[in-house]
């Protein structure tokens, strides 16, 4: 039987690094990405939450998920950088061609993290630890970026590996080492294993995976339940048969944004779904997908969110459909109180017509002029019209993925 060669790669860091390589004033500096920009340029921190913190600024205890006024109280001289995911979407692009030269069999599980089954692909490249060294060389050479890597048998010591010794980790398990190399690390180094089975284990007397391991299995049943107590022991053991599992079609695509301020304004709402469509339609077409179902998010001030969908009479990935979809929702959903999150998403998804480019829409053949300027030139370099003066305003906010 061949061994199966897995690696797990990570980004170091991903969004605060990508931040630091457009800024290069920022090389060497703590920054923690997150929250938007006001008026005057200063960060609002009242409402925001950190999405990434460079290593710089971790140290001081900054980490994701933490509210922006606490990370700002513990590194006060940290630069707040607003989240902006086209940037993070075209760095992870870019990373995960670099992968694709080497195997077709990855799965992402974030914009900067994904396994790669590289069994079959030893024979063409040479080993797994060369084909990681090869990977991260070419990473950091198209895109700047640096990454961890844990090369394994199998998906759960692959990630531990990664995970390890970071930041620019590498670390490779040898076949037939899997239980040793997990033998002295904490239980909370295994994926899955949550704060709940952690305190059960704990109350046994166990602090490491090689305990756990050792172990009877009946007894780790008893103590955290049948199928969790076999999934934790055998993989305690470095015993996983998961397969590498390449995603399908996504069931949606959404942007949602939550202001800096609250929004009452139906002009200023209106602009906001505008773009916020022109994002998702952006992604459609580049995952080559259409849609049949709009959905509109409203989230009010005291925090009370509604949704509310329309179903097309038939697929599209054209930024105005989207659109108008979405506005005639807020039309018959908006109560007239103030707004503080605004999403658009679309589902339903199915696999787009391969058309000659005259044979396409004009509404088509213009969302991808604009989608290869802005790839270009930038996000804000061009937008459609609206004719009212609209973009002016400063309506920007944090940026946030469901």
């Amino acid at each position: 039987m061949t061994q199966r060669s897995i690696i797990h790669l990570d980004l170091d860091a991903f969004y605060a690094s990508v931040e630091q390589l457009r800024r290069p004033d920022l090389r060497g500096r703590p920054v923690i990405v997150g929250g938007a920009p006001s008026a005057d340029g200063s960060p609002q921190l009242h409402r925001g939450v950190v999405s990434a913190a460079s290593y710089e600024a971790r140290v001081f205890g900054v980490h994701s998920a933490m509210p922006l006024v606490i990370a700002v109280r513990l590194c006060p001289h940290a630069v707040i950088v607003p989240v902006d995911f086209r940037a993070y979407r075209a760095a992870s692009k870019s990373v995960f061609d670099v992968a694709r030269d080497y195997t077709p069999i990855i799965e992402p599980l974030s914009l900067d993290e994904a396994f790669l089954e590289v069994t079959g692909s030893t024979r063409r490249f040479g080993s797994a630890r060369h084909i990681a060294e090869a990977i991260r060389h070419r990473i950091l050479e198209a895109t700047g970026l640096h990454a961890s890597f844990g090369v394994a048998t199998c998906k759960t010591v692959a990630k531990i590996a990664s995970d390890l010794r970071k930041p620019r980790g590498f670390v490779v398990v040898d076949p037939g080492d899997e239980a040793a190399f997990l033998a002295p690390l904490p239980l909370r180094r295994l994926p899955g294993l949550g704060p709940a089975a952690e305190r059960a284990l704990n109350g046994l007397g166990l602090t490491t995976l090689g305990q756990l391991a050792a172990l009877p299995l009946d007894t780790v049943q008893r103590r955290v339940g049948r199928a969790s107590g076999t999934s934790l022991w055998e993989r305690a053991q470095g015993i996983d048969t998961a397969s590498v599992s390449v995603p399908g079609a996504p069931k949606s695509v959404s942007r949602e944004e939550t202001f800096a301020r609250d929004v009452v304004q139906r002009s200023a709402l209106h602009l906001r779904i505008a773009e916020l469509a022109s994002d998702v339609g952006a992604r459609l077409r580049t995952g080559g997908w259409t849609a049949r179902t709009v959905t509109l998010k409203l989230r009010y001030a005291d925090f009370t969110t509604i949704t509310r969908q329309e179903t097309l009479p038939s697929a599209t990935a054209t930024d105005t459909t989207v659109r108008d979809a979405a506005v005639a929702l807020l039309e018959t959903a908006w109560s007239g109180d103030a707004v503080r999150l605004l999403g658009v998403g679309v589902s339903g998804l199915e696999e787009a017509p391969q058309l000659d480019l005259f044979a396409r829409p004009a509404d088509d053949r213009i969302d991808r002029t604009l989608d290869s300027l802005r790839e270009r030139f930038g996000h804000d370099s061009i937008r459609r019209g609206t004719g009212d003066g609209l973009h002016d305003l400063d309506w920007r906010g944090d940026d946030l993925r469901r």
